[in-house]
């Protein structure tokens, strides 16, 4: 992938990658970190890419202005646990003290301190709704994997391990139910068939309004810069 600039007010990066499908020029705006990703046929020239790319400034940047402020994480901010805002406290001591509404962290290091132990909790309520769909689904998983993922909030490999973004932990519990449900309904059917949201459905129950709010909310949880 070839690395560009879209000059102006402010200049845009710019990712150029070629496709042996493409049959045309196209823009994608990436709803997570706000990428901007030209992809051209295997016989187009970068200049081409560049000037369509020109002809959307004003898209481009209308659209990256729209997109939820990064939000660092430390003391005295806010982010939401398990989908309720809970305000960050610096505190003496070496430990992580949580009640609703607030979150006493050790002042040395809050962001780091705090990642990790939200990667613990993200581990625990995973764990508990993989092993809750796997006994419904009547399958076992092998493992289950946590990253910092921008593309996708799960996934299910063919050898049964499931991956899953950390970063659910910040979304309500039915939101982080619903992934692992879906991720889970994989052990039975690796694609996205009909016979696969009918398993998704029989495990979880109805799951439009968690779809819904990943399309509309997922991005704003990396948003959070630890």
């Amino acid at each position: 992938m070839a690395e560009h600039v879209l000059p102006g007010a402010p200049p845009v990066a710019l990712t150029l990658r070629r496709s042996g499908r493409a049959r045309r020029i196209s823009l994608r705006i990436s709803r997570l970190d706000g990428r901007v990703t030209l992809t051209l046929p295997s016989g187009a020239k970068e200049a081409e890419a560049l000037e369509f790319a020109a002809s959307k400034a004003e898209w481009i940047r209308d659209h990256l202005d729209k997109r939820p402020d990064e939000a660092p994480v430390q003391a005295g901010a806010s982010l939401p646990i398990e989908g309720r805002m809970c305000r960050i406290v610096a505190a003496r001591g070496r430990r992580i003290t949580y009640r609703e509404g607030e979150i006493c962290v050790p002042q040395d290091g809050v962001g780091r301190r705090l990642q990790a132990w939200l990667r613990e909790l993200a581990r625990d309520r995973l764990t508990s709704a993989s092993d809750l769909y796997a006994d419904r689904l009547g399958r076992d998983y092998t493992r289950i994997t946590l990253r910092d993922t921008r593309s996708r909030w799960g996934s299910c490999t063919s050898d049964g391990g499931l991956m899953y973004s950390w970063r659910l932990i910040l979304a309500p519990p039915e939101i982080l139910n619903y992934v692992a449900a879906h991720e889970v309904a994989h052990l039975a059917e690796m694609n996205h068939s009909p016979a696969f949201w009918a398993t998704v459905e029989r495990l979880h129950g109805p799951y439009n309004a968690e779809r819904r709010w990943l399309r509309k909310e997922g991005a704003t949880l990396h948003r959070y810069r630890f």
